[in-house]
């Protein structure tokens, strides 16, 4: 494999723009990943701003929604769902699918393994301008004139399936499921290569146990993605059909100004089952990648190995099997059969069993460590604080009993923003912080670091942790305005509060913009290996060159996390230092 790479010269467009090279790939997904999270955060805001100061006027609302959406500035019932589907599919897929996975999977597995590049160059290539369509597609579906999709990032039929059900439901709707289709078939190309590269690509003495927690966490995710995708797209498919060729996969005896629809026999319930198929293992599709990045950025700034390297390996695996056996928690009120229910309350329990282990091993990594408190390691550490208490709420919304009390209500969304939201956002951050000198060779600045972290942590809890108060007082998700229902009037003042977190901590993004942008220009010159690290990336060369490494690959000589290892003269072995004799490899 160490023929020479440097045969044809590099033009613009093959190098920046339709380039096969991973690291490259890697650059595309992040900003195209951070451009989409700025449009998905500014839609929260709007919304936000709506459930805060109901049926105001802004200026703001006219500028960016205009006349039509947001006549006198008011914003339209239908354009605030609208906004919220738009903005739960952005982040949830477009942001912390793509924009994590996509970026560190492409990163980090050619290098961290040995290998000069992904096992197909050009499918990644042709995976990330597919991701880039879909991303063209739904902000397109924005713009439509009826109106954008509105039936919640769920789409559930019937809403979602009958044109003259909501404003929504028209060309809106039709394009995000084109987009969603595009965004599937780019996921499921990706997942192959990751898997594929893990598989046949490892140089030599990288045997599995001695792969980096990250490329587990990636490798056991594109297993998920292979597994669970193609099933929404076949969900997205009838329901394609069903909006355009009279079909009746999810519509029976349907009702609309008093006439009966000619649709018999479809089942809204199918649709539920199919889409929350994927809809749970994509909890963790976004999860297990931030959980990896976390893994190697604590064992690196503690200075010590990371615990239970196998436990954690073991916990991965299990948290893949059993997400792809929990779906129907999403679905205890759906008129499930309580059997059944009881069924998915214990899978969903059991689940707790993996996560803790890897809770419980990141703490006792940090036990004791050398920390390091970079703000890569602190958006870590925020890491492992929301998916504890994040975590902890999913023990009440995976009970049948209690679910049903708190179901469709702002309990819900605390859940799953602080779980999977936040945690995997800081996962994104963190890993961001760390690998930014591998991949543009220098360094961000540090004192931004910690001022967009720290400003970031509060806000976060300031915004999710009030909304499990006003769940459990009942407040309804996804209502326009609760001005309504004098129930609700003592809860506006939350709602304000909540706002006015998200607002602050949405302003203080602009630091990390700030810093990430101009740092890749100006920012201080980065040693090649500044964080003393032993994963094999810090020994290749950060100039842009196919295949990674001048000449030979290097080989492997032990496992990533030989930390403070006595015999040593430095508290760091990278993993192509030959074994000393007498040595022995610590993590079995």
């Amino acid at each position: 494999m160490s023929h020479d790479h440097g045969h044809h010269k590099d033009t613009f467009i093959t190098k920046y723009i339709f380039s096969i090279d991973h690291k490259m790939i890697a650059k595309q997904y992040l900003i195209s990943g951070l451009l989409m999270g700025i449009i998905g955060v500014v839609l929260s805001l709007f919304f936000r701003m709506q459930l805060a100061w109901p049926e105001q006027s802004f200026e703001i609302f006219k500028i960016f929604l205009g006349e039509r959406m947001a006549p006198g500035g008011v914003m339209r019932n239908d354009i605030y769902l609208a906004l919220v589907t738009i903005h739960g599919t952005i982040m949830v897929f477009f942001v912390l699918t793509a924009g994590l996975s996509g970026t560190f999977s492409n990163l980090l597995i050619p290098l961290q393994i040995g290998a000069r590049d992904m096992a197909s160059g050009f499918m990644n290539m042709l995976s990330f301008w597919m991701f880039f369509v879909s991303c063209i597609v739904m902000i397109a579906s924005l713009f439509v004139e009826s109106g954008p999709a509105s039936a919640g990032w769920t789409i559930y039929p019937p809403l979602s399936a009958i044109e003259e059900a909501i404003p929504g439901s028209g060309m809106g709707m039709t394009l995000w499921l084109v987009s969603m289709a595009i965004f599937i078939a780019s996921s499921l190309m990706g997942s192959l290569n990751y898997i594929v590269t893990v598989i046949n690509l490892r140089t030599e003495g990288m045997t599995m146990t001695r792969l980096p927690l990250t490329v587990w966490a990636f490798f056991v995710t594109a297993i998920i993605g292979v597994i669970s995708f193609p099933v929404l797209f076949s969900a997205a498919l009838l329901l394609i059909f069903d909006r355009s060729f009279g079909t009746s996969f999810y519509l029976s005896d349907i009702f609309i100004k008093g006439e009966v629809l000619h649709y018999q026999g479809g089942s809204p319930v199918l649709f539920e089952h199919l889409f929350w198929f994927l809809g749970h293992p994509e909890v963790y599709i976004v999860l297990l990648p931030a959980l990896g990045i976390t893994s190697e950025v604590i064992a690196t700034n503690s200075r010590k190995p990371i615990f239970g390297y196998r436990a954690m390996i073991a916990s991965i695996i299990a948290i893949a099997f059993l997400s792809t056996i929990v779906w129907g928690h999403h679905m205890f009120i759906s008129g499930m059969n309580p059997f059944l229910g009881s069924v998915f309350t214990f899978t969903t329990l059991l689940i707790a069993i993996p996560s803790a282990v890897k809770a419980f091993n990141y703490i006792t990594t940090l036990w004791k460590g050398n920390l390091q408190l970079n703000p890569g390691m602190l958006f870590s550490i925020g890491l492992v604080s929301t998916f504890i208490t994040g975590g902890l709420t999913g023990i009440i919304l995976g009970d049948s009993t209690l679910d049903i009390n708190v179901h469709d209500t702002y309990f819900v969304v605390a859940h799953f923003h602080l779980v999977m939201g936040i945690s995997a956002l800081y996962g994104f951050f963190a890993g961001v912080y760390h690998w930014f000198p591998r991949m543009f060779g220098r360094m961000m600045n540090k004192t931004q670091g910690y001022i967009h972290f720290w400003v970031t942590a509060v806000c976060a809890y300031g915004v999710f942790f009030p909304m499990h108060f006003i769940g459990m007082a009942g407040l309804p998700r996804r209502y326009y305005t609760n001005s309504n229902f004098p129930l609700f009037d003592e809860l506006a003042d939350t709602n304000v509060l909540i706002t006015v977190f998200a607002l602050v901590g949405a302003a203080f993004q602009l630091v990390f913009f700030w810093n990430f942008f101009y740092s890749i220009f100006k920012g201080k010159k980065a040693p090649m290996n500044p964080w003393r690290s032993n994963t094999l990336e810090w020994t290749a060369p950060v100039e842009h060159m196919h295949g990674n490494w001048p000449g030979e690959i290097p080989a492997v000589h032990r496992w990533p996390y030989d930390y403070s290892k006595p015999g040593h003269d430095e508290d760091f072995v990278p993993q192509n230092v030959p074994m000393k004799d007498g040595e022995v490899e610590l993590h079995h």
